[in-house]
């Protein structure tokens, strides 16, 4: 259940539907990938086509970004909800919770991780967190080792876009997790280390202009949105 725009497929499911896929993914052994996609990766897709065939090398693209709301309904198609990464992440935590599957936390900084993982704890009781592993380990023995032993059927990695998708793509056949996301700062957020925008901004999908009040200097970059919506009602 896909659109493309601008060349990138974009899942049209909901939350409980992707969180129904993903659990069936487990159960049957399947390898999953998700990725969130926003206007600004589209954007970056259209010059970097390395980019573009990872983004659709993914199982399931989620459309993270108001933007790509508004570019669905401007070419007719069936996105109507955001699936933004985190509340995908909390999501599966809370359907991993109820059905005793297994995750690991990869990447952000040393510390991080780990009070994300007693956050997470708190918030699910029953979830399984079965490793962790901050993102400044950088041998690959050690990675796939832990990762592997943990017997986690969920892996959740935080390096940041696009590496994390990167990382993902390059390891998934090596690692025997079921179920891979690119969470980007999620552990940060869910850590409480970042903040992030208050609940009346995520509800109208406008996460991204309170970042902008609060790091002016991304002005430019939130000018890819504009250029993106004119880009699709042209084609």
């Amino acid at each position: 259940m896909k659109e493309k725009i601008l060349g990138i497929d974009v899942c049209y499911d909901t939350y409980d539907e992707l969180a129904s896929k993903l659990m069936l993914d487990i159960n049957e052994q399947r390898k999953s990938f998700i990725v969130a996609i926003n206007p600004e990766k589209i954007m970056k897709a259209q010059e970097d086509r390395e980019l573009k065939l990872l983004l659709n090398k993914a199982t399931y693209q989620i459309p993270d970004g108001i933007g790509v709301i508004l570019a669905s309904k401007l070419q007719n198609g069936r996105i109507r909800e955001r699936v933004t990464g985190i509340d995908m992440m909390l999501k599966l935590c809370k359907e991993a919770a109820k059905n005793d599957k297994r995750i690991f936390l990869y990447g952000a900084k040393p510390g991080v991780v780990e009070e994300a993982k007693a956050k997470l704890e708190e918030m699910f009781p029953n979830i399984l967190i079965v490793g962790t592993l901050n993102g400044y380990e950088k041998d690959e023995q050690v990675i796939e080792r832990t990762i592997n032993d943990s017997g986690a059927e969920i892996i959740f990695v935080a390096l940041g876009s696009p590496a994390q998708e990167k990382w993902i793509i390059n390891h998934k056949d090596k690692l025997k997790p079921f179920v891979y996301q690119g969470v980007g700062g999620s552990f940060d957020v869910i850590s409480g280390r970042l903040n992030r925008a208050p609940a009346v901004f995520q509800k109208f999908g406008l996460e991204w202009l309170y970042r902008l009040f609060k790091e002016p200097t991304r002005f430019k970059r939130q000018l890819a949105l504009p250029v993106f919506l004119i880009k699709v009602l042209r084609k």
